[in-house]
């Protein structure tokens, strides 16, 4: 197949590497969904295929989240119908759990910035090393929540009590700090990323990867993430621009200012 979003490498010992290339930022459009969708769909169906490395074309910014300029957009167009923006939200929940239910592994090899969507994609994927940047749950300093499934990965990853800290916080975490929350399983210098990161792959694909996927199924059902959670955090991202606080946060993140949020007796 051919994409205009990112490309796919086929390498040695059965290692795809699925490296995001779209321009300018590495932004979550509708396009980028939808060819990440189609290479989940091509590489599942590969047998020679064993282990996916996710990885960004662009040094500082492995994904950068979703197309603000788009969401506004979207907004607009669906002021007042909730049920339309939950199905924004659920959409990339659907396209970032083709990886997390994937019956292969799936490393994500963060060699930069990934922050809100960016950061959810790498939850989703079965492990990730670090080699710069920061990566963190950000949407709340936009008067957001995470909607592409973070609220419920993260949870389950480093706990409740942890999640909340980092996403009500917006916390930046750089490899160290996420590496000792357990957010990430390995950090490399940044140079030699790629590098660790492909031998970890080859590692995998000379395992049992039939097994590993069978497994990976299970542990996945182990976890509980279910329509239920999924579903709350759709209504709850749609429920955020009933607020107010979405226009304040992305005005404020476009004109590079602090946001403003209107306290009770303002509004």
């Amino acid at each position: 197949m051919s994409y205009e979003t990112l490309r796919i490498e086929r390498r040695d010992k059965g290692v795809a590497w699925l490296i995001i290339d779209h321009p300018p930022a590495n932004a979550i459009s509708e396009r980028l969904m939808e060819e990440l969708e189609k290479a989940a769909d091509e590489l599942e169906a590969d047998s020679k295929v064993r282990v996916i490395v996710i990885a960004s074309a662009h040094p500082k910014t492995f994904l950068a989240g979703a197309d603000l300029k788009d969401m506004i957009q979207r907004g607009t167009q669906l002021a007042g119908n909730e049920a339309g923006i939950a199905e924004q939200s659920a959409r990339m929940q659907r396209c970032f759990d083709r990886f997390a239910a994937m019956p292969k592994p799936v490393i994500a090899a963060i060699n930069g910035y990934a922050l809100g969507g960016g950061c959810e994609l790498a939850l989703a994927c079965d492990f990730r090393l670090m080699g710069g940047g920061n990566i963190g749950l950000t949407e709340v300093s936009l008067g957001l929540i995470p909607g592409a499934g973070g609220t419920q990965r993260l949870t389950r990853l480093v706990g409740r009590a942890k999640a909340t800290e980092l996403i009500f916080l917006a916390r930046r975490l750089d490899p160290q700090e996420a590496l000792a929350l357990g957010l990430v399983h390995r950090v490399a210098p940044p140079e030699r990323l790629e590098e660790e990161a492909a031998a970890f792959a080859e590692q995998l694909s000379e395992g049992a990867v039939r097994a590993m996927g069978l497994a990976k199924r299970a542990i996945y059902a182990a976890e509980g993430l279910g329509e239920d959670g999924f579903g709350i955090e759709a209504a709850s991202f749609a429920a955020t621009f009933k607020t107010g606080e979405p226009a304040i946060g992305l005005a404020a993140f476009f004109q590079k200012k602090q946001p403003q949020f209107l306290r009770e007796t303002e509004g």
